[in-house]
């Protein structure tokens, strides 16, 4: 069983790409985040042809995750339970779903922004919520995985120059202790291994030539409980995604199972 994690930074700019490396990835089970889209305007139909079902969370053009599956899409939860709001508003930022032996989930973290900033604050309690939700699943028996993008570098050597994110979101204390407190309700880092250089990096910024002068981040993340992680027989991550025009700034992350 093949399953993957893409941040695709808008599924409507990226769809061609999407469709061409689903065809020629194998995947079975792909967690996305960043659709950038409504739920009726998801291109259901396109991924339908390919034989994969989709579950959507999204509402318009910020936020968004899906799910899409060969293998069978059942007991869908739309959102993060009891996650909560920002401005008033609770984002498409999670969905769920059984597929086949395993159940997982599509999650986009938020950005946090400034430290100083709300949404730094409702980064944290949002992963509060996470740990809260995730806890039974990551307890149990089948193999149970969250897989997204993340936003936050779990360790100095996921970033490509620490020294330049001294004081910034993403690397600050509070954040790695939330990602350790996940990893506490039973689930362990997958870590991919690279494909080109010596660190898997999944991100790259669009600007001042990042992706070529290897200037990225490992923020999208699968962290599964132990009958997950027993059953990783590889896991990469599919940078030659990056590479070319119409690139989201986000490469795949995929992970093979042998249930």
């Amino acid at each position: 069983m093949r399953i993957a994690t893409w941040n695709v930074n808008s599924i409507t700019a990226r769809l061609p790409r999407l469709l061409a490396w689903l065809e020629s990835s194998g995947t079975d089970v792909l967690c996305i985040q960043e659709t950038k889209t409504t739920a009726e305007q998801f291109p259901a139909a396109e991924l339908r042809e390919l034989g994969y079902e989709s579950a959507v969370n999204a509402t318009g053009r910020w936020n968004g995750v899906a799910l899409l599956s060969k293998v069978g899409l059942e007991d869908v939860t739309i959102g993060l339970p009891d996650g909560p709001d920002y401005e008033g508003v609770q984002e498409p930022r999670a969905i769920s779903a059984t597929c086949g032996p395993a159940r997982v989930w599509s999650v986009y973290v938020p950005n946090g922004r400034e430290v100083d900033h709300a949404h730094y604050g409702y980064k944290l309690r949002w992963f509060e919520a996470l740990k809260a939700a995730v806890a039974s699943d990551a307890a149990g028996p089948r193999p149970f995985a969250v897989l997204g993008d993340f936003n936050v570098a779990p360790t100095d050597a996921d970033v490509w120059d620490p020294a330049l994110f001294e004081g910034a979101t993403h690397v600050t204390p509070a954040e790695r202790a939330a990602l350790a407190a996940l990893r506490e309700a039973g689930l362990s880092d997958v870590v991919p291994r690279p494909l080109k250089y010596d660190h898997p990096f999944t991100y790259w910024d669009y600007r001042q030539l990042g992706f070529p002068k290897n200037r990225g981040m490992r923020i999208d993340l699968v962290y599964g409980n132990e009958a997950f992680a027993k059953a990783v027989s590889d896991s990469y991550v599919d940078r030659e995604e990056r590479k070319g025009k119409g690139a989201s700034d986000h490469a795949p992350v995929v992970v093979d199972l042998e249930v």
